[in-house]
This record gives C-alpha cells, sequence and structure tokens, in this order.
C-alpha cells in the first residue's frame, strides 16, 4: 500500500510496511489501544500473549519506524478469532485497517485455517463494512458483549475453501 503526495516539486512517498509484531511494539500498540478503545488492553495483556500464548499472532503496519495500526488473532487447529484490530487516528480512512486484515487472512491461509471469526460493536457500521468486503458474513448477535457499555456485538465469519 503506497500513496503520493506533492511537497514543492518533489513527490513524497509514504508506503507502510506489515509485519510480526515483536514485544518493542508493545508500548506503541498500547497507545494505539488506548485511543482507539474504551476498555483497551494493558502493556501486560501483549506482553502475555507474546510471551504465553502459543495460539496468538500479531501483525502491525508501520510507516516511517512509527507502528501505526496492529491486528492480533488467536490460531486453534483450523480456526482463527481475531481479538483486535486497531489503527492511529491520524491514519484512519488509508486502507490501513484493510491492510491488516489481508495479512492476517494471507497468514490463515498459510496456516491452513479454514474459519475466521470476529466481535464488531453492533454500532461500528465502518468496521462491519470493511469485513464485508473482505467477505464476511453476520453470524448473530452476543447479547450486551461489551463491558463498558453493554452494547451488543455482532459476530461476523468467513470461510475460506
Amino acid at each position: 500500500m503506497a500513496g503520493a503526495a506533492k511537497e514543492g516539486d518533489a513527490a513524497v512517498i509514504n508506503t507502510v510496511a506489515y509485519r510480526r509484531m515483536t514485544r518493542e511494539d508493545i508500548p506503541s500498540v498500547v497507545e494505539i489501544e488506548e485511543e482507539s478503545f474504551s476498555t483497551p488492553w494493558t502493556e501486560e495483556v501483549f506482553e502475555h500473549e507474546m510471551t504465553g500464548n502459543a495460539y496468538a499472532h500479531y501483525i502491525v503496519a508501520e510507516e516511517e519506524d512509527q507502528v501505526i495500526g496492529h491486528c492480533g488473532m488467536w490460531i486453534v487447529l483450523d480456526e482463527c478469532h481475531i481479538t483486535n484490530v486497531a489503527v492511529r487516528k491520524q491514519h484512519r480512512g488509508r486502507g490501513i485497517g484493510e491492510g491488516l486484515m489481508r495479512k492476517a487472512i494471507a497468514l490463515c491461509k498459510a496456516n491452513e485455517v479454514r474459519l475466521m471469526t470476529l466481535e464488531v460493536r453492533v454500532s461500528n457500521e465502518t468496521a462491519q463494512n470493511l469485513y464485508r468486503k473482505l467477505g464476511f458474513q453476520d453470524g448473530g448477535i452476543r447479547k450486551n458483549y461489551y463491558t463498558d457499555d453493554h452494547e451488543d456485538a455482532l459476530v461476523m465469519w468467513v470461510e475460506f475453501e
């Protein structure tokens, strides 16, 4: 994913790179969580995910040596559960969330995952539209799923061939 912006006579190219998350990325990922979610995951949770959860896989989006987004998932046998996807506010609307999800899907396919699922707030139409664009279908409602305000979650899933 690359974009170009004119600055004077020279074109400035901004390139987003996607890679596996490392423990060094945790502070940046926590910052993104805190600006994205009302109940963000903590540094301790990510530390455990990176060191103590064999099922956990995390991808970050990076631009100019800055982590600007992340996507987490648990892959258990042939199923994947997306745990979180977030992009820094000032970088939203540039397709970075879609890039993260596409990398997650590629990782799942490489690991012979057949089903991917996630929960999304019923009010988050932007995210729902992205997931539908990527082939996810509505699967049901989890009542009072979110602990902060008891909002329902829409369960979405996609099956790979």
